[in-house]
């Protein structure tokens, strides 16, 4: 019998996929991956670097292969912001797991986000965060087994919120 006992976080950059996810590995006694931070140790350069010397599309190419050779069980995995483009490594991340989706309002986004330009967000150069937003807010509600809206949430109640879901 396959147990699905990763739990995968996704959302907007911001969304505070990475807190949380360390909040609940804490919480479960489960390992926790960033694969934001794992693109970064494996490309040595940091996602702006990536997005600066190539384009945002190879960003998006090198997130989802680190997304399929992610074989982990009983995880806790905060995904990019970009994640959800690839329909081939969300459906592996979905075998394995319960996908989260942390939902923000944009104009809270906005308030948290200060470093748009050297943060690494994978989008095109003409593109609003608006228009960004607009874009992958389908594309994380298809995937999510569960959404919460955390916008206006601590941390803590964030956390509590994904476990009970989870029971």
């Amino acid at each position: 019998m396959f147990i699905k006992n990763n739990i995968i976080l996704i959302g907007m950059p911001g969304s505070g996929k990475s807190t949380i996810g360390v909040l609940l590995a804490k919480e479960t006694a489960k390992d926790y991956i960033d694969t934001d931070v794992l693109i970064q140790v494996l490309q040595k350069k940091t996602l702006q670097q990536i997005i600066n010397e190539s384009s945002h599309m190879n960003l998006r190419h090198i997130e989802e292969n680190v997304l399929l050779s992610l074989k982990d069980s009983n995880k806790i995995i905060a995904t990019g912001g970009s994640a959800a483009y690839s329909e081939k490594a969300m459906q592996h991340l979905k075998k394995n797991g319960h996908v989260i989706f942390l939902n923000v309002r944009l104009d809270e986004l906005n308030n948290r986000i200060h470093n748009f330009n050297t943060r690494g967000i994978a989008m095109n150069d003409d593109q609003s965060f608006q228009d960004l937003f607009n874009e992958r807010f389908p594309l994380y509600q298809k995937y999510a087994d569960f959404m919460i809206e955390t916008s206006d949430m601590s941390q803590e109640q964030v956390v509590l919120e994904v476990l009970g879901k989870l029971k």
